[in-house]
């Protein structure tokens, strides 16, 4: 299912918890993920997330302040280019990011957004989630 990665391969070994945040949340979940992000961070738990909403971003800034293992999964094809607050990570080592698509998907879809879900659910050990739709496969966490 995983097209492309770019990184680390050898943590998709880990004990994987996936997180998804819906785009629109309450402030009192917002305080909870962030809590979430540094529990895993000080634990060093490998997360796999798309990073994509801006909660989900926000846990990302969080989990880069650490060492533990971050897989990102995107809903496009693999971009050419590493974002700067990405390169501490990928040079330790600590960073991966995997894709389900070819690189000539350039956009980011509700449906694309699916796929990489998908697979996220089939790589990942745990799954956890803040505020998704029902028919998502995604224990609250």
């Amino acid at each position: 299912m995983i097209a492309a990665t770019h990184g680390n391969t050898e943590l998709l070994k880990w004990h994987k918890i996936a997180f998804v945040c819906s785009r629109k949340v309450p402030a009192s979940v917002v305080l909870k993920c962030y809590d979430l992000a540094i529990e895993q961070r000080e634990k060093g738990n490998c997360i796999i997330s798309g990073f994509n909403s801006q909660i989900e971003k926000d846990i990302l800034h969080y989990l880069l302040k650490g060492k533990q293992p971050i897989i990102i999964a995107l809903a496009r094809g693999l971009k050419k280019k590493l974002e700067p607050e990405l390169q501490k990570s990928f040079d330790n080592n600590h960073l991966l990011i995997i894709t389900p698509f070819e690189k000539h998907i350039k956009r980011v879809t509700e449906q694309t957004a699916t796929v990489r879900n998908k697979m996220m659910i089939e790589i990942a050990d745990e799954n956890c989630c803040r505020l998704c739709k029902p028919q998502r496969k995604f224990k609250k966490c």
